[in-house]
């Protein structure tokens, strides 16, 4: 997992991680003799370890720090620390302790559905009668984790293996990211009510929210984490709202990288697909074209100046103020920038404040 000039660079990290852990953080990650890795009260802590040392060696390197980071699941513990919330051992103990309580989680599974949209694994789940399935993870536009009691995503299994739709069993423990982690949620909870948590230097976008983290709710929504979906690619999509936004991924391995990859085409592609007029088929009814980002951002600007306040449909963010006009984002996205949150909020999610 992790290469061993890592762990001699940053010599007294490892012997932390090691005192902390009560075992070799290198063995582990370069050995495995016991075949732990794969269990994931040991994969946490082990990719924790690696990608916050793998962050150090970026930073001393360039010394550029960055200005938004984020991370998928346990990432986010390592964005979380890279924004200043606690320091390496604190984190760790953390992470440690929600390995711990996910591990513990029995008789859950978790798969991946590929060319499926979210409409459509959620129509496939409820035509089946698998309402006690949860959606764990949107990695991008067409892949979805599911997760569940293992004998509920077996029965999901043939369901989505018709069609364009591909099913692929993930090598997991538990039903992560699912109510079926309630417990662990509520232990965490109490866990990490005796932990500080500083204020944040860096914007961190939350896996619950695909938004920035408020200072006050960084405990609340860490703990939500366990119980919600990832909601990784409307992060990503938040992320390339910016202009000239480059996203670099930290730490083993190159999966976002390809993720993000992929959310960037997909979402270019929906946005080709939004703006093609509806045309007529024999087997069905002409359907009215949903209206266009084009014409959404046009009619926000004529109603609306910079400087409306609003308040936002889906959480509560208090009022916030519009900093600039409207603009499609992706060739489909209508959003408008406002103060107060550091970013882009789709024009579906705001409402004026009369």
């Amino acid at each position: 997992m992790g290469g061993v000039d890592l762990f001699d660079e940053f010599e007294d990290l490892t012997r932390t991680a090691d005192a902390i852990l009560g075992y070799s953080i290198r063995t582990l990650c370069l050995d495995d003799p016991d075949r732990k890795l794969d269990r994931t009260r040991y994969t946490q802590p082990a990719l924790y370890v690696v990608n916050a040392l793998s962050y150090y060696r970026k930073l001393r390197e360039t010394g550029v720090v960055p200005d938004f980071v984020a991370g998928h699941s346990l990432g986010e513990f390592n964005a979380l620390l890279a924004a200043g919330a606690y320091d390496f051992e604190t984190g760790l103990r953390l992470v440690q302790k929600r390995g711990e309580l996910m591990s513990q989680a029995t008789n859950g599974a978790m798969a991946a559905v590929l060319n499926a949209s979210e409409r459509e694994v959620r129509a496939v789940l409820e035509e089946g009668g698998l309402a006690a399935v949860d959606l764990a993870n949107f990695n991008t536009p067409s892949q979805i984790v599911i997760s569940g009691r293992a004998e509920d995503i077996e029965t999901a299994r043939p369901l989505f293996q018709t069609g364009k739709h591909l099913f692929v069993s993930l090598k997991t423990s538990g039903a992560f990211h699912s109510r079926y982690m309630e417990p662990a949620r509520a232990e965490f909870a109490r866990f990490l009510a005796g932990t500080s948590v500083s204020e944040l230097q860096i914007p961190v976008i939350s896996n619950v929210t695909a938004r920035p983290y408020e200072n006050h709710r960084v405990k609340e929504l860490l703990t939500r984490q366990i119980v919600s979906s990832v909601r990784w690619s409307e992060t990503i999509e938040y992320l390339l709202g910016y202009e000239e936004m480059d996203i670099e991924e930290i730490g083993h391995g190159s999966v976002l990288a390809k993720l993000t990859k992929k959310i960037r085409r997909e979402a270019s592609d929906i946005g080709m697909r939004q703006a093609n007029p509806v045309e007529k088929s024999p087997e069905r009814p002409v359907k009215k074209p949903v209206e266009s980002a084009d014409v959404k951002v046009r009619k926000w600007n004529e109603a609306y100046s910079v400087g409306t306040c609003v308040r936002s449909t889906t959480g509560d963010y208090g009022n916030l103020e519009t900093a600039t006009q409207a603009i499609v984002l992706f060739g489909h996205r209508p959003a408008v920038y406002v103060h107060g949150y550091r970013g882009y909020f789709d024009l579906d999610e705001l409402e004026p404040v009369r």
